[in-house]
């Protein structure tokens, strides 16, 4: 007779299973050999890796307690450890990526691929103009080419079409759109209806991700947007009560991440020999909020560091002092997760069924 487990008991394995993922990773920066040549990221603050460290920008994590986790100290990661895609570099083996700003980026150092993700960048060009320089979506895809034109010069014709194909691109894209444009009193958007401004992303979305595919790219991971009404920066906002989160923003979402998934779908259908997949970060998250205990998490709608109501207005101020019990708590600043919620993250969109990671999970599109 088959055995039916829970989809918490389930999880509460997996919790398990993430521990252990956190010491192989902790003793190493991969876990096993790579499984493909190189991974392309492109994002925002979610998955910056120090970009912005070169950009004239007030969104910027190179000092103290960013990175007090982090093997070197700070680097502009916006967390207190690692980021979502190192944890995922480390699951296909692969060493941290170089920051694409970062000088010393070129050359032989780019064979591993490149992290082009910026914090304050988004979908839309104009999307964290207040915070200054940034890579836009369009910015970095441009950049990508530039690196691209570097690898030509490097390899031959068809090693180059191979090394491209087998080479996974993670987009990490969407939360600034909101955060730092649509819900901004001074948006130009506010007069869109969320689905109307969410097919207004999801076709400018669209257009750079065929692009990257022209250029040879065939393995990508998009990642959808987590629950933003209930990021420490929204709960502190007003617009819920005390311990709740901002339901009218999460329900703004839906339309994003259900044409992204949409997307998803008619990309693998016109596109054969490609495949794309949706990273379901809203479920996943969601099931973190529902079932904190079962993940380790004691405290979810407060920042490990930060100042204002629930230590929700801003990011880390330098040389704050940080909450000394990190792993308890899933938000890390006022706007991101913490290295052990992206642990979790990294894992179900690693090795998760198709709630998670639709139509396959990363680790199935690693060894097509």
């Amino acid at each position: 007779m088959m055995m039916m487990i829970s989809e918490g008991a389930r999880w509460a394995w997996l919790g398990g299973a993430y521990l252990i993922l956190m010491a192989n990773i902790a003793a190493s920066e991969t876990v096993g050999s790579p499984q493909v040549p190189a991974m392309f990221v492109f994002g925002d603050s979610l998955v910056d890796n120090g970009n912005n460290n070169y950009l004239s920008s007030l969104a910027k994590a190179n000092y103290y307690p960013y990175g007090c986790d982090f093997n070197g100290g700070p680097s502009g990661r916006f967390t207190n450890g690692r980021t979502i895609v190192d944890m995922l570099g480390a699951l296909l083996g692969l060493p941290y990526l170089p920051a694409f700003a970062n000088p010393t980026t070129v050359g032989n150092r780019i064979l591993g691929g490149v992290n082009y993700a910026s914090a304050a960048g988004g979908i839309l060009d104009e999307t964290g103009q207040n915070f200054g320089q940034r890579f836009s979506l369009s910015q970095q895809v441009v950049n990508f080419e530039t690196n691209l034109d570097e690898l030509r010069r490097m390899m031959s014709g068809a090693n180059l079409t191979q090394y491209l194909a087998k080479s996974v691109a993670i987009l990490v894209f969407g939360s600034n759109d909101y955060i730092n444009n649509y819900l901004l009193p001074t948006s130009s958007y506010s007069s869109y209806t969320p689905r109307d401004y969410a097919n207004l992303l999801l076709n400018r979305y669209a257009r750079q991700i065929v692009a990257l595919h022209s250029v040879g790219l065939r393995k990508f991971l998009l990642a959808g947007i987590g629950p933003l009404g209930c990021i420490p920066n929204q709960r502190a906002s007003g617009r819920a009560p005390p311990g709740r989160c901002v339901d009218s923003v999460n329900q703004m979402l839906g339309s994003f991440n259900e044409g992204l998934k949409s997307l998803v779908d008619q990309l693998n259908a016109r596109y054969q020999g490609a495949i794309f997949l949706y990273g379901n970060t809203y479920a996943a998250f969601g099931d973190i909020l529902n079932n904190p205990a079962t993940y380790g998490f004691k405290v979810i709608d407060t920042a490990c560091c930060g100042i204002g109501r629930n230590q929700g207005q801003i990011t880390c101020l330098p040389f704050a002092v940080p909450c000394a019990n990190r792993n308890d708590y899933l938000f890390w600043d006022a706007f991101h997760p913490t290295e052990a919620a992206n642990a979790i993250l990294a894992w179900r969109a690693y090795l998760g069924p198709p709630n998670d990671c639709y139509p396959i999970n990363l680790q199935r599109m690693a060894l097509l």
